[in-house]
């Protein structure tokens, strides 16, 4: 997977990212790969490849409903 360097941002801009790293949970490297890929958008073929691939590993599976867990976590 290639890489890149970006020289000369803003402070303000590193702190804005860290800070948005910070709240999604992810480095500083992470939420500006996220965010490069966003603005590099994703195209309709990739969406359908990875939702096949999701629908393959998930199939046979099933899934209780979130609600009752949903609405104790409310009630806290």
């Amino acid at each position: 997977m290639p890489d890149i360097l970006v020289r000369g941002l803003d402070v303000r801009v590193v702190k804005q990212l860290k800070a948005k790293a910070k709240q999604h949970g992810r480095s500083l490297q992470g939420e500006a790969k996220m965010t490069l890929e966003q603005a590099a958008g994703i195209k309709k073929v990739d969406v359908a490849q990875l939702t096949a691939k999701w629908k393959k590993m998930l199939a046979g599976r099933t899934f209780e409903s979130s609600v009752d867990m949903i609405r104790e976590d409310r009630e806290r």
